[in-house]
């Protein structure tokens, strides 16, 4: 077993001991000392290792060979979950224990920084969803790729496979650094500003698997673009870098941290300072550093770097980061400006270099092994070698020559990946629901889907003035972003004409504060205003027929900002 993780002390600035009666496990003030569970066996073994076990010990013996804490903890490390069991009702997600709703079958995340992938390697992960996983595979708005009913004896055959062309699953999940966002058009698009790729290869290079790093509180997520876009949807992140021309530094990053959704969402914050490329990485590992050392590991609910945040403030957190971290300030540096354009790059686009790039959405992330290993040979019999994954549970295809454009957006749409989607089609997301999620109340996926189909054709002719934004989870936590969604549904068992069913509560006007400065913040909620699972398209369909009837069109009012000045009747 790996040796407890303890956090450095050269250099560290004493600081004295906050009076409190119940120390909130920060390890740099209270001490190192496990103050639960989780906390105990993250130090006896931070799950790094246990890939030794899953490959030498598990996959021989089975599902029921394996440990029970390396199962339910450390697995995660490793891209694990074990996914819902088939046929338990949505009611009994928060009564039965976790080995009750478990199935003997695992979710299996594929870490995709940056979401830059080869044809080679989209080809390599069909072929794992084809052969190990019943043809599943999910696009995230992680920029991952996800599989199904992968079984612990395949996990060193698909590790050998996946690594063969540079993919793994190395801390894809669990209380570490997770994947980086990064933009999807970074280092081909005309108008970027900078292209991320090598700060995000550093940091994953230096830093993804490295020991003193894989026990934080809870998860740690960043993102990093160079589009004026800002297209990674860094305001809910714990460390997010966006790209800004300085006025007398050059191009550059401005710091964001401890944006975060959840139960208990909240934007993150400027931090006012401007960091060099070439420091990236550096600040990056402070501000990972500063989560580990301080934040709270009392209360798992409480383990987020927003809620150290929220009590510290961005000036204090800078402060830190700079002379306990850096050992010097960082310039201050401007905010970068509101974006123009959408940041999912849906559609046609000419890059840099003259080819095009095309941005294309499946219905709701949803598509399959054998879609993923037919469109890699498609965009190779077009003159692409590489595309993306996005934020947005789209796909960016790159470098398509001019005269393969439109025989190519044919071919993709026979794949069911359309390049000039419905704008209802393009804005609509959702988690993985309780198909294979144990946590989840509700099914997403299938509802969701049913639900953009049907409205395609109930809005056709509708003049939406923008896309609208349909996100659909099956429980509190927010996987697909329900609160900055114009229209965010939260699963969740509702009362409807007396009778309990599943259904979802709705968020309206959720917008990130890059998308409207006007509004920046997180969607209202209307008491009482509950819709049933299988009601997402009539309730869509009415409220949005309301908007277009009551928007003021002379400011071209969007669908966020109306919603937070109707009135409750004119949203039910």
């Amino acid at each position: 077993m790996a040796a407890a993780t303890r956090p450095p002390t050269e250099g560290a600035r004493a600081r004295p001991p906050r009076p409190s009666s119940k120390p909130n496990g920060q390890w740099k003030i209270d001490g190192t000392s496990p103050l639960n569970g989780n906390e105990e066996w993250k130090q006896v073994d931070n799950g790094l290792s246990v890939r030794d076990r899953i490959e030498n010990i598990y996959a021989a013996g089975g599902f029921s060979s394996i440990d029970p804490t390396d199962l339910h903890g450390r697995f995660r490390v490793w891209g694990l979950y074990t996914q819902r069991k088939p046929g338990i009702d949505g009611g009994r997600t928060a009564t039965l224990e976790p080995h009750e709703l478990e199935d003997e079958y695992f979710m299996l995340r594929v870490r995709i920084d940056g979401g830059q992938l080869t044809t080679a390697q989209l080809r390599i992960i069909g072929g794992i969803s084809t052969e190990f996983g019943r043809d599943t595979a999910d696009l995230t708005d992680r920029q991952n790729i996800q599989l199904h009913w992968i079984q612990v004896e395949a996990m060193p055959e698909i590790w050998r496979r996946l690594e063969a062309v540079g993919l793994g699953t190395t801390e894809a999940c669990g209380d570490v650094p997770r994947v980086i966002l990064g933009s999807p058009v970074a280092g081909i698009a005309a108008d970027e500003l900078i292209d991320p790729t090598a700060q995000i290869d550093e940091i994953t290079s230096r830093f993804i698997g490295d020991e003193s790093l894989a026990n934080l509180p809870r998860k740690f997520k960043s993102a990093i673009t160079g589009h004026p876009s800002q297209d990674v949807v860094h305001e809910i992140n714990d460390v997010a870098f966006v790209a800004i021309d300085h006025p007398e530094h050059g191009i550059g990053y401005d710091l964001w941290v401890g944006g975060g959704l959840s139960t208990s969402p909240r934007l993150g914050e400027r931090l006012g300072a401007f960091v060099a490329p070439e420091r990236v990485a550096e600040v990056w590992h402070g501000v990972a550093q500063i989560f580990r050392d301080y934040g709270y590991r009392r209360l798992r609910n409480k383990a987020r770097l927003k809620f150290l945040l929220a009590e510290w403030g961005p000036a204090k957190f800078r402060e830190v980061l700079e002379t306990e971290y850096l050992g010097e300030p960082l310039p201050d540096g401007p905010a970068a400006p509101k974006p123009a354009t959408p940041g999912d790059h849906v559609g046609i686009h000419r890059q840099k270099d003259g080819r095009f790039y095309i941005g294309v959405t499946p219905i709701v992330g949803r598509v399959s092994g054998p879609v993923l290993t037919e469109l890699a040979d498609v965009l190779e019999a077009h003159g692409s070698g590489r595309l993306r994954t996005t934020p947005h549970q789209k796909l960016v295809v790159l470098d398509v020559p001019e005269e393969n454009v439109e025989p190519l957006v044919a071919e993709l749409d026979r794949l069911g990946l359309s390049a000039r989607p419905s704008l209802i089609r393009r804005g609509t997301i959702a988690c993985t629901g309780i198909e294979f999620c144990k946590l989840a109340i509700v099914e997403t996926k299938g509802f969701a889907t049913q639900a953009v189909l049907d409205l395609e054709k109930r809005l056709e002719g509708l003049d939406l003035p923008h896309p609208l934004s349909l996100h659909v989870n099956g429980c509190p936590n927010s996987c697909a972003r329900i609160q900055t969604a114009d229209i965010g549904l939260k699963g969740q068992l509702v009362t409807i004409d007396g009778e309990q069913v599943p259904g979802y509560q709705v968020h309206l006007g959720g917008g990130l504060a890059s998308r409207d400065r006007e509004n920046p913040g997180l969607g209202r909620t209307v008491r009482g205003l509950k819709v049933a699972a299988d009601g997402i398209a009539d309730y869509t369909e009415r409220v949005v027929r309301r908007f277009i009837a009551d928007r003021d069109a002379a400011s071209d009012e969007t669908f966020a900002q109306w919603a937070h000045r109707a009135e409750e009747e004119a949203l039910q």
